[in-house]
């Protein structure tokens, strides 16, 4: 057995203060953590749930009426090969003008196979769900037509709420009129005054244009956690594959993808990742000043002993990884109660939200969490590890202690 591991196992350390503060540190890096990856996953699935992660789209040739396209692209097989790609869901989205009373508003009107309504989504076939956490999903069966959910922007706008009729027009060549029943409201990422988005299922709009059900107004590709670098290559790639498609109806086709249509929200959501490295450095650093000083306090108190151990022969080195095992242990302490109580509030605000947000400042009504298991084990490796180095900076005192002085002095 190593003199120096045998030696730790009998020597305790007594910074309670600084065990506290090492598992409060580690506290706030695992929330700081599961709140930032929170947020990402939110909004990212909100803005992904009004326009897809990546939009095929025609080229508007002009005139009032929207222009269609296949619902199944001859390269279909292609993208869906792309890394990363998940899925393409057919859309059909529609200007349209709601009038109640007296107030009239725009709308966008978006027609889906999953159609999100409020607390419930009706979900057609296998497509991809575009509701949030807090959604369930109902079968298809059960859609009623011409069921829509409102944005509770709208339903402040035009005093209309779940259970009323909203009449719609949409004007063209010809105007069409539709009486849509509400079932209930939502709110979305981006719910300005004049990017209100009203979801209605893909069979009503493709009635209400005149197409059948292979014609769509767009396809929203869906792509599994990605970046908006790798979101912009996965664009680039899709619009090389249509623009060198033999197809010239596949030539002709538009391809953005969120991150270009929003990229104030994913530069914000790119200062959220810098502030958690900012608060994973900052409580390291507390941690680890805080260790330091409990460690000071011990080798003041066993001093001595270290210099028993260096007339006996122990080199400064083994000394001071000695007294660095003690501090790690105690770190490591520090560190599972700090991710358990972590885990906790965690556990508490993703079933309960209860810290409230100002959407229209943070974009969601609560403070979202979400547990990476990489991100995590990430942080408390890097976190660990650095507090380990910052104690070895008291270490380096032990090569001042003099043997001969501390036994003449005991």
């Amino acid at each position: 057995m190593v003199a120096d591991s045998f030696i730790s196992r009998k020597i305790k350390f007594k910074g309670n203060i600084a065990a506290v503060a090492t598992a409060v540190s580690f506290f706030v890096i695992i929330v700081a953590v599961a709140v930032s990856s929170g947020f990402r996953h939110s909004i990212r699935d909100g803005v992904a749930a009004m326009t897809g992660d990546i939009r095929i789209t025609p080229y508007v040739s002009g005139g009032q009426d929207p222009v269609p396209m296949p619902r199944h692209l001859p390269s279909e097989d292609k993208i869906l090969a792309i890394p990363g790609v998940t899925g393409i869901v057919p859309v059909v989205s529609r200007a349209g003008i709601v009038k109640n009373g007296e107030i009239v508003h725009g709308v966008i009107v978006k027609g889906t196979p999953d159609q999100v309504v409020g607390d419930g989504v009706w979900a057609a076939g296998d497509g991809p769900v575009m509701a949030g956490p807090d959604r369930t999903v109902m079968a298809g069966p059960d859609r009623p037509s011409l069921a829509v959910s409102i944005p509770h922007r709208l339903a402040e706008i035009t005093s209309l709420q779940a259970g009323e009729d909203l009449t719609t027009y949409f004007v063209g060549e010809k105007v069409r009129a539709r009486k849509f029943h509400i079932t209930a409201e939502h709110r979305d990422i981006i719910e300005t005054d004049d990017n209100l988005l009203v979801y209605a299922s893909l069979e009503d709009m493709q009635r209400l244009n005149g197409w059948d059900s292979t014609s769509v107004s767009q396809l929203e590709v869906k792509v599994k956690n990605a970046s908006p670098k790798a979101l912009k290559d996965i664009e680039a790639h899709i619009g090389y594959i249509l623009s060198t498609s033999p197809d010239e109806d596949e030539n002709g086709l538009y391809v953005i993808s969120s991150a270009r249509s929003y990229p104030q929200i994913f530069d914000w959501l790119g200062l959220l990742d810098v502030n958690v490295l900012i608060v994973l450095i900052l409580m390291t650093l507390v941690a680890g000043f805080n260790m330091i000083s409990g460690l000071l306090v011990m080798l003041l108190r066993n001093i001595p002993l270290i210099g028993t151990l260096k007339a006996l022969g122990m080199q400064d080195r083994a000394i001071g990884r000695l007294f660095v095992r003690i501090g790690a242990e105690a770190v490591l302490k520090g560190m599972i109660i700090g991710n358990a109580l972590a885990f906790l509030f965690c556990l508490i605000q993703g079933t309960t939200h209860l810290i409230k947000l100002d959407p229209a400042n943070y974009f969601v009504s609560f403070v979202p969490v979400h547990l990476p298991f990489w991100g995590i084990l990430g942080a408390d490796i890097a976190a660990f590890l650095g507090i380990v180095l910052l104690m070895w900076l008291p270490a380096l005192s032990i090569s001042k202690i003099d043997p001969a002085e501390t036994v003449k002095a005991d």
